[in-house]
């Protein structure tokens, strides 16, 4: 109770990008769980873990935006495609190996977020629905201040 209390006040104050983070974390504790179920031989448990672990991976690939990302976000649906189908052979197979391997590509890949995140340019390329509201709102704020004309923008900027 108290930690699921922690992990939501936490990622209320996130940004989109630690958001992803945060969904790659899932993805890892869910694989995670999955190879600790083929070790134990619980089928029922891995089909659980698999689940949650594939519903994270489409979640993300759908919400890419080629259009906006270009090849960065072309190359991370060529990642969740082949992270999507190396989970469900990891499951097929019961192969803690597989898991392992699988849990490798996805903390590389997790990694470069976590250096994405001190990147500000990086929050501008997310889908809507993962940034923050004030994220949002400086995205707006920025947009409308890019259509004035530049003696309006030096106005723009000070207030009393």
């Amino acid at each position: 109770m108290y930690q699921t209390n922690y992990q939501e006040q936490a990622l209320a104050g996130a940004t989109g990008v630690e958001l992803v983070i945060a969904l790659y974390d899932g993805t890892i504790r869910h694989l995670y769980r999955a190879m600790q179920c083929c070790v134990e031989d619980d089928v029922h448990g891995r089909r659980i873990a698999v689940k949650k672990a594939v519903d994270i991976v489409m979640y993300l690939q759908a919400r890419l935006r080629p259009d906006v990302g270009g090849e960065p976000a072309v190359a991370l649906g060529e990642f969740y495609a082949a992270m999507f189908t190396m989970i469900l052979e990891a499951s097929h197979f019961a192969s803690a190996e597989q898991f392992q391997e699988v849990i490798l590509c996805v903390r590389n890949v997790r990694d470069a977020w976590t250096i994405a995140a001190h990147d500000p340019e990086a929050g501008r390329v997310l889908p809507r629905e993962l940034r923050t509201r004030e994220e949002r709102f400086a995205a707006v704020d920025a947009a409308t201040l890019m259509n004035k004309a530049p003696e309006e923008r030096v106005s723009a900027r000070w207030s009393a």
